[in-house]
This record gives C-alpha cells, structure tokens and sequence, in this order.
C-alpha cells in the first residue's frame, strides 16, 4: 500500500522536501495505524533535514514527531482504543506522511472541541515540557520557571501548563512583539533576549531569589548566566543546543547552591517510558484537555506540499506558537 508522503533523497536545505510516494509503514505488535490529517513541525525536523539528527533505531525515516489522525487499524491486543476514534499521537519519526504506525502507549484521544491541526501542535510540545518542567524539573506547588524562547511552541506550551498548575513563568523571547504575546498569554514578566539583561529579569520578578526551574534550548552560550538565575537547589533542564554544545562553569556554584544540570531528549525513549510520561501527564492534565481547555497557539497551516515554507519560515523564527501541516 503506498500513501503520500514528504521524502527526502539526500540531507540538505528546504528544497530537498519533495512530495512522492512512499510505502505506508507495517502494523507492528503493540501499535496503531493512525489515518493522518495533520503534523506538527519541530526544530529538531530542521536538524534531521541537514542531516544532524537521524531518527532513533527501527523509527520512520520519514520526518514528523507528532500528528493527529483517526485510528484506522488496530493490532491486536490493542484495547483502549476503536476504529474511527479522533487522537494525536506523539512520534519517533513519520509524520510528514498520509499514514503512521506508532505504539499504543503513545496515542492520546483528541478532544472533540480541538481540531487536527490543534490537535497535531499539541503532543510534542505537551509532553515536553510536562517531562521536563513537572518530572524531571521536579517544579514545586507554587514555584517558578524560566523558559527561553516564549514565542515558540515549547515556550508557548510551558506559559499555558505552568500557568494552570498555579506556578510563575519568566519568558525570553527575540522582539517587542513577541514578549508582548507572552505576557497576554499569561507570563509573570518577559525580557527581550537583544536588549535586556534576563538574568536581572528573572531576579527582579523573583525578589533576588531566582527560578526553580529554567528550561533553555540553548545550551552552551547560556550556561553560566542560566546558573545565575536558578533559585538554590533549581534545576536546569536543556533540552537543545541552538546556542552551542560547550561552556565552562564553576563547579563551585553548583555545590554550595544545590543545582542540577541535566540533559533530556524525549525521542529517544523506549515506548513503555513514553507510555508512563502520557499516563502521569493525563493524570494531571488529562480533564482540562478533554474539555478543550489545553489548546496550541497555532501561528500558521501550511499544506504538506508546502513543507519547505514552513521550514524556512521556523528557521527565520518569524512565527509565535506553533507551525503544522494539513497532511489531508
């Protein structure tokens, strides 16, 4: 069976997205066949694109790790969900495409008062943050975060879930406009990463106490003043390295102030991982988003033809929220 799908013949720039045919992928143990409308676009799709971060071991080649469908085909031992059923789905790869296959344990149902494209901007960026703000970050009742990026889909994400799990949040974002947009999206206070001092930000809304938890895509060129920012026994979680893989630090502040450092990738997680981060996400967020009141900052909806568009548009990073794709 051949489906429609965003091929990639040699890693390369925008123009190496052509739209073809593929073969649709096989039903495996364990999984579902999910009959895709739509898929969320991510920077981690860039760097695969370039060729900098191949798919995990036995996942689609395919781009896309997130989108949101109907269940056409179960296998069996599958119970929990039916034929026809609305879901978004959290991916290893594949989501540039007319069909998916993923496991079980990685499918959430969509709620009827979301759209596909909602729909499909919501998984990666939900489970995201929610591991590494909540589990890994470990935010306490009450506490504060700091993420950089508020205009992205992470960052968008972190303001929503944050916010409603009555914490604070302090955003960096690149324009005027943008940090205008976190602050109407509910953040505590935002800085402009190109003409303000963050880190006297962070410490200005926190009364000189710092955040409990910074989430930072950026990595190398941040490091030390993320450090600055963190409240005594905070937790810095990276997530990326847009701004470089290498930094020095004092490991002294590290001691007397109990900070953590840690990395984290979600892709790269076994599927009953992945299954445990969807349960206790739904455990504490899953009634708000049945009723539609999770939703996606949605920026723009690109046809799937028109892939190569949305990727120059997220490397120019002229978007707030979420860019996606109508796969049908």
């Amino acid at each position: 069976m051949t489906m429609k799908a965003i091929m990639i013949d040699q890693p390369g720039d925008e123009d190496c997205m052509q739209l073809s045919d593929a073969t649709s992928p096989e039903l495996g143990p364990g999984m579902v066949r999910i009959r895709n409308f739509a898929s969320g676009i991510n920077r981690a799709d860039l760097l695969q694109r370039q060729g900098f971060y191949p798919p995990p071991a036995g996942a689609s080649p395919i781009l896309g790790l997130e989108c949101a469908g109907e269940i056409a085909e179960l296998a069996s031992g599958v119970t929990n969900f039916t034929i026809g059923d609305r879901v978004m789905a959290l991916l290893s790869g594949g989501g540039y495409a007319e069909n998916v296959v993923v496991d079980a344990g990685s499918v959430i149902p969509l709620p009827d008062a979301l759209s596909f494209e909602e729909g499909a901007g919501l998984t990666e960026t939900l489970l995201t943050v929610f591991l590494n703000v909540f589990q890994l970050g470990e935010l306490p009742e009450g506490g504060s975060v700091l993420v950089h990026g508020g205009g992205s889909g992470i960052g968008t994400t972190t303001i929503e879930l944050v916010k409603r799990a009555g914490g604070r949040v302090i955003a960096t974002a690149g324009s005027a406009e943008k940090c205008k947009r976190c602050l109407e999206l509910g953040a505590d206070a935002v800085a402009n990463y190109r003409e303000d001092d963050w880190v006297e930000t962070v410490r200005a809304a926190t009364d000189g106490r710092g955040v409990d938890v910074i989430l930072d895509s950026i990595g190398g060129s941040y490091l030390e003043q993320n450090l600055s920012a963190l409240a005594i026994d905070g937790s810095l979680v990276l997530i990326g390295l847009m701004g470089g893989a290498k930094a020095e630090i004092s490991l002294g502040a590290l001691l007397m102030r109990r900070l953590k450092v840690m990395g984290s990738t979600l892709r790269t997680r076994s599927n009953e991982q992945k299954a445990a981060i969807v349960r206790a996400f739904l455990e504490q967020f899953g009634e708000d988003l049945a009723a539609g009141e999770i939703r996606p900052t949605l920026h723009e909806v690109f046809a799937l033809e028109d892939a190569p568009d949305a990727h120059r548009m997220m490397k120019a990073s002229t978007h707030f929220g979420k860019l996606v794709l109508r796969v049908r």
